[in-house]
């Protein structure tokens, strides 16, 4: 993975006709022949994007009574995987046979699909999903482990994709109030460009400092922020992108995400340089809240599986039996979701990632 990749998948949640160019650099990355993002949300249709070689499947997909009824679609959404995997693993031998997706690709000469799906802390369920010819044969662990690398960059811009509903952002004050989430411009030395008005009431959360800057109230939590301001300033991959902010008896917990700014969304955004938004964590029918708190984090497959299991009660022990690895592998694990929440023992980490409704796990 680099980090222009990242920026292009950035750079197409607010410009979204350049989705295309950016899935086409997905489907290289993954030796795939098809690519596409997928929108789902109670109540309204289900949107997406695609390379620019799939735009009548896509609409065909889009407009079918039956297509995202299938098994393969329903089980993904149903599963939420917390990496990208097989589709197949997903189904029976008797779904395989008869599924009605499967049907129409294996027709077209398409086998493996590898995809994951990504829930959105306002309800919405992002599905992307990699294509490969039949002859291609199945993806392999490398391609796998390139795209759960991405996976977080592709959960951030989903966030933003979903709220300005696929439209392109024309300029900075439409977009930041079209979100709906809390936000700031910041510039590469992590000062104030702009903010909006829900932003403005988070004063107990955001402190101004001198010269513009910014800090975040709590010690772990700003500390995690500097970092990552330093590391996007320096061209360099912060460790994390997406700070949580644990519960107070005046608020909700928090997830706030750094959003780097390039090309045209630079130009949008009057050359600001990174993004902030702030997201709570709700709950739909459609999306369990562990899934929410361990989807956008910048948790690998296995440091999120870990979290959760802890999260609902596991001793480490138990957890580590559960996931089949050594209860030194999944210490190991442990200190690396710390690094990344900014917390320091067990406890802590699972009064974060605990909401006000129950976390439920399966």
């Amino acid at each position: 993975m680099t980090v222009d990749l990242a920026d292009a998948i950035y750079e197409a949640a607010f410009v979204p006709e350049l989705w295309s160019k950016a899935l086409e650099r997905l489907a290289q990355l993954s030796t795939s022949v098809g690519t596409a993002l997928f929108l789902f949300s109670d109540g309204r249709p289900t949107r997406g994007r695609a390379l620019d070689s799939q735009h009548e499947e896509l609409a065909a997909f889009l407009t079918s009574d039956t297509l995202p009824f299938s098994a393969s679609v329903q089980n993904v959404c149903r599963a939420q995987p917390s990496s990208f995997v097989d589709f197949d693993s997903l189904l029976t031998n008797e779904e395989k046979a008869n599924d009605v997706a499967q049907i129409r690709y294996r027709s077209m000469g398409i086998g493996a699909h590898l995809g994951t799906a990504i829930p959105m802390p306002s309800g919405e369920l992002v599905i992307f999903v990699q294509q490969r010819l039949i002859e291609s044969g199945p993806y392999g662990r490398k391609e796998t482990r390139l795209l759960n690398r991405l996976r977080p960059h592709l959960a951030r811009a989903s966030m933003i994709a979903v709220r300005l509903g696929l439209e392109r952002a024309e300029n900075a004050v439409n977009a930041m109030e079209t979100m709906g989430f809390p936000a700031a411009v910041l510039s590469d030395l992590g000062r104030v460009r702009a903010t909006n008005v829900l932003f403005d009431r988070l004063s107990q959360v955001f402190l101004t400092t001198a010269f513009g800057g910014l800090a975040i109230s709590g010690r772990e939590a700003n500390g995690l922020f500097q970092q990552a301001i330093r590391a996007m300033r320096e061209d360099r991959e912060p460790l994390v992108r997406s700070i949580p902010l644990a519960p107070r008896e005046d608020r909700a917990p928090l997830i706030i995400h750094l959003l780097p700014l390039r090309r045209a969304a630079h130009d949008i955004f009057a050359n600001g340089d990174v993004m902030l938004v702030a997201t709570t964590v709700g709950a739909s029918a459609m999306v369990p809240a562990a899934t929410i708190l361990t989807g956008l984090f910048d948790l690998s497959p296995a440091e999120a599986k870990l979290a959760t299991s802890l999260a609902v009660g596991l001793t480490l022990k138990a957890a580590a039996a559960e996931q089949g690895i050594q209860v030194s592998t999944a210490r190991y694990y442990l200190e690396r979701v710390f690094q990344k929440t900014g917390t320091h023992q067990q406890s802590e980490l699972v009064a974060l990632l605990k909401t006000a409704q129950p976390l439920s796990h399966g």
